[in-house]
C-alpha cells in the first residue's frame, strides 16, 4: 500500500496512499453519534483526473469535503467555495503558478502546492506565488495530512492574552449566534456558509460589539500580521461577510479607523405603501 499504484490503463500514480490513520469508527442502530463540527472544504486542482479522484477518495475517508477540478479556469471559478486548496502546477490550460497568485489576491485561503517540480527554484517561486506550503510527488498521504493540520494551526488566530483565552464559547447579538467551538454561525437559525478567515473576522467583531476595531487590529487578530496594508484583503472580507448576512449594516466602516459590528435589526424599516 506504500508504494505508488498502477490504475488499469498500467499507468502509474503520483502519489502515494498509505493505510488509514485510524479505522472509522463502527455504530449500532440506535446508537447516539456525537455532533461534529463542520468538515473542512478542500479543493484538489489537478490536471490528471485519476490522481485527483484518488487523493480526493482519500480525503473523504479521512472526513474532508473534498472535489476536484482539473484545469486553472474551473479553479478560479470554484476556489472561493473551498476552506483548503490543493494545487498542482502542471494544468492542461494556465500556468499552476499564476493561478495561485489569482487565488492568493484573491483571499486568504490556505494553499499547498503538491506538484513533481521539484527543483529549489520551483519551490521558491510557488512559495512566492503564494503557496502555504510545498509538496513534491510522489508523496504519502501521511505526510501530506500533517503539512495541512500545520498550515492549518498557522492559520488559526491565537489568543492575545488571558482577556481573551476567557472569551466566551458562545457569543449571541440580537439574531446571529456564534459558537467559537463548533465555528459555526447562526442569524435566525440558519447556518451561514462561512470560510474560515470570514468567521474569524465576524467572531471578533461579535465578540466586541461596542468596538471600533481598527485594520491594524484586525490584521493582527484575524491574520497574524502586524501590517494594516495588505491590498484589499480586509475589504473584500468585509464585502463577503456583508452580502452572506444580508445586509450591509451588519459590518459598519467607520471612516479613517476601521469597522465595527451593526445592528440592522433595530434599524426603522421603509414604509410599505399600503401604510400610506
Amino acid at each position: 500500500m506504500n508504494g505508488p499504484a498502477a490504475d488499469p490503463a498500467g499507468t502509474r500514480r503520483d502519489w502515494r496512499i498509505p493505510r488509514p490513520l485510524t479505522e472509522p469508527p463502527r455504530t449500532t442502530a440506535g446508537s447516539a453519534q456525537p455532533e461534529a463540527a463542520p468538515a473542512l472544504r478542500v479543493l484538489v486542482i489537478d490536471g490528471e483526473s485519476h490522481a485527483a479522484d484518488g487523493l480526493v477518495q482519500e480525503l473523504r475517508r479521512h472526513g474532508y469535503r473534498a472535489d476536484s477540478v482539473g484545469s486553472g479556469a474551473e479553479a478560479l471559478a470554484e476556489h472561493h467555495r473551498a476552506d483548503f486548496v490543493l494545487l498542482d502546477l502542471d494544468l492542461p490550460d494556465l500556468d499552476g503558478l499564476e493561478v495561485c497568485r489569482r487565488i492568493r489576491l484573491a483571499g486568504d485561503v490556505p494553499i499547498i502546492t503538491v506538484t513533481a517540480r521539484a527543483s529549489e527554484l520551483d519551490r521558491v517561486l510557488g512559495l512566492q506565488a503564494g503557496s502555504d506550503d510545498y509538496v513534491v510527488k510522489p508523496f504519502g498521504l501521511r505526510e501530506l495530512l500533517a503539512r495541512m493540520d500545520a498550515v492549518l494551526r498557522r492559520a488559526r488566530p491565537r489568543p492575545a492574552g488571558p482577556r481573551a483565552a476567557a472569551a466566551p464559547q458562545v457569543v449571541t447579538h440580537g439574531p446571529l449566534r456564534v459558537d467559537a467551538a463548533r465555528r459555526e454561525i447562526l442569524l435566525d437559525g440558519r447556518p451561514l456558509d462561512l470560510t474560515p478567515k470570514e468567521f474569524d473576522l465576524l467572531h471578533l467583531l461579535v465578540s466586541q460589539p461596542e468596538t471600533v476595531h481598527s485594520r491594524r487590529r484586525v490584521m493582527s487578530q484575524v491574520w497574524n500580521e502586524d501590517s494594516p496594508h495588505r491590498g484589499r484583503t480586509i475589504d473584500t472580507h468585509v464585502s463577503s461577510l456583508r452580502g452572506k448576512l444580508g445586509s450591509s449594516d451588519w459590518i459598519v466602516t467607520v471612516r479613517g479607523v476601521g469597522f465595527r459590528l451593526g445592528e440592522p435589526w433595530r434599524m426603522p424599516r421603509p414604509a410599505s405603501a399600503d401604510s400610506l
